[in-house]
C-alpha cells in the first residue's frame, strides 16, 4: 500500500512540474510574441512629408508615430529633443535587435532598447549609428517645424516588415 501511495506522490509531482514547465513555456512564447511598449501615433503625410511642430517637443520627451504605408508597409519612428537643445528622429529599432519588434523606452536623458536594454544617450540620436543604437531617421528643420519625408521614413521599412 505504501508503494502505491508513494507511487501516486511520485506522478503527481510530475504532473505539477510538467504543468509549471508549459505555464513558463506559453509565458515565453507570449512574452517573445509582445511588441512595442509604447503605443504610436499613427500618421499620414502631407505632399510627401510628415510636419510636426518643433514645440510640441519641448519637453524632452519622445513622442513615437506609425506610418502605415500598405497593409504590408509600415515604420516606427520616434522623435525627441535631446539635452542640447536638438530635436532628433530614429526609427524604433536598430540594426541588431529590430527582429524582437519592441523598440525603445525613454529613460531620462537615455533611449532605452526594450530587448537588450543598452541605453543610448538622446543627444546622439542622428549621429552614431549602427549596433543597437535607435537607426537614424533623416530629417529637416524648417522656420518652427520639423518634417520627415515619407522616402526617408520608408527607408526603414526593412526593420518592420
Amino acid at each position: 500500500m505504501k508503494a502505491q501511495g508513494k507511487e501516486r506522490s511520485i506522478l503527481q509531482m510530475r504532473a505539477v512540474v510538467l504543468a509549471l514547465l508549459i505555464c513558463l513555456s506559453v509565458g515565453v512564447g507570449v512574452n517573445s510574441a509582445w511588441s512595442f511598449s509604447i503605443p504610436a501615433q499613427e500618421v499620414r503625410p502631407v505632399n510627401g512629408a510628415f510636419s510636426f511642430p518643433l514645440s510640441a517637443f519641448n519637453d524632452g520627451n519622445a513622442r513615437y508615430f506609425m506610418y502605415k504605408h500598405s497593409p504590408n508597409e509600415w515604420v516606427r519612428f520616434f522623435i525627441v529633443k535631446s539635452n542640447d537643445g536638438v530635436v532628433r528622429a530614429a526609427f524604433d529599432a536598430c540594426d541588431v535587435c529590430y527582429r524582437a519588434k519592441k523598440g525603445y523606452i525613454q529613460k531620462g536623458t537615455n533611449m532605452v532598447c526594450v530587448n537588450c536594454g543598452l541605453q543610448f544617450r538622446t543627444d546622439k540620436i542622428n549621429e552614431i549609428k549602427g549596433g543597437c543604437n535607435p537607426a537614424p531617421l533623416a530629417r529637416k528643420v524648417q522656420g518652427d517645424t520639423l518634417s520627415i519625408t515619407v522616402q526617408d521614413a520608408l527607408s526603414g521599412v526593412k526593420y518592420f516588415n
